[in-house]
């Protein structure tokens, strides 16, 4: 008998799979639970509704950018070090690779998501990646660039997500550089 971890970590992979294949709307719990093979009230057991699911697959992305940022800031009140734009690039891009099937999904169900308040969240982690790229106090211009580069990469991530990482990572790395007004290395 699997343990209940086991069936979870099942469940939370069919769902995903199946959340990016078809939409979150798209597809009912009972065929979530119809390809396990498990029953819809066991299905219940580990998640208590669609959104507790759909929380649970989406969370761990949260969670990761959040720490991204959060492990590259300063302690509070300490300065910054500078840190090297193409290296937080690169880092990033990583980042939203290895999580590129849940960002796929959040770009094409943001609305049937908005109760996860993703968005906000979203915009808020950003804003704290531009201040690491740009430093405290960049231009309204230095801003939108850093918001097309941040934004591009995503999209790239999403849009090229079955090809190999390295033919995506090294162009959207240097087309994010460009926007932020980088020299060519």
């Amino acid at each position: 008998m699997a343990k209940p971890t086991d069936t979870r970590t099942r469940i939370l992979a069919v769902a995903r799979e199946l959340f990016v294949r078809q939409g979150v709307r798209e597809t009912s719990l009972r065929e979530i639970a119809d390809s396990l093979g498990i029953t819809k009230p066991a299905l219940y057991y580990h998640f208590a509704s669609r959104e507790d699911l759909v929380r649970n697959i989406v969370e761990p992305l949260m969670e990761g950018m959040e720490r991204f940022v959060a492990q590259r800031e300063p302690p509070d009140g300490a300065e910054s070090e500078p840190h090297d734009p193409r290296e937080l690039l690169g880092d990033f891009f990583d980042l939203a690779w290895e999580q590129r099937e849940v960002l796929l999904m959040v770009v094409r169900e943001l609305p049937a998501l908005a109760p996860l308040e993703l968005a906000e969240r979203m915009f808020t982690w950003r804003r704290r990646l531009i201040r690491l790229l740009l430093g405290p106090d960049p231009t309204v211009a230095a801003r939108i660039g850093a918001s097309v580069a941040l934004g591009g990469m995503s999209d790239c991530v999403v849009e090229y997500a079955d090809l190999p990482l390295e033919d995506v990572k090294g162009p959207a790395v240097e087309a994010a550089a460009a926007a932020l007004g980088l020299p060519r290395p």
